[in-house]
């Protein structure tokens, strides 16, 4: 299935946002790679555990092309190919720190209803752990 660019026309800055962020993944990706600096790609599958190698190369090769993440590769045998964010993708990163603190409210009062906290200390993406408090890298 081929997929349309991602180019707009937008209605408004969210919508532009949210079409580069949009994958199960991508937000996870960028909190991989805020926390860890450069990672290797089965660094980044182990660390987003649940991903496919066809999904993880999929939102790797849009983010590249989208400007968020730098891949770089280097001539040797075996080959070795390292993913960094690009300024742009700390910038990302960055601005879904409050949608993440959002998330986790809206987890707190959820838990809250039902009696139970899951979150304590487990970092999430968007710069902030489920405790609410920085996450790592953040």
């Amino acid at each position: 299935m081929v997929k349309a660019p991602r180019n707009g026309p937008y209605i408004c800055g969210i919508d532009a946002a949210l079409d580069v962020v949009s994958g199960k993944w991508k937000g996870l990706i960028l909190w991989e790679l805020d926390a860890h600096g450069v990672r290797r790609f089965a660094q980044l599958r182990r660390g987003l555990v649940g991903v496919s190698e066809k999904m993880l190369t999929q939102h790797l090769r849009e983010m590249e092309e989208d400007g968020l993440v730098r891949r770089e590769v280097y001539a040797e045998v075996p080959p070795r190919v390292e993913y960094s964010l690009t300024e742009h993708g700390h910038t990302l990163n960055q601005a879904l720190g409050p949608l993440g603190a959002w998330g986790v409210e809206r987890i707190r009062r959820g838990d809250a209803a039902l009696g139970g906290s899951p979150l304590q200390g487990v970092p999430v993406a968007g710069g902030v752990a489920r405790d609410g408090s920085p996450s790592r890298g953040a």
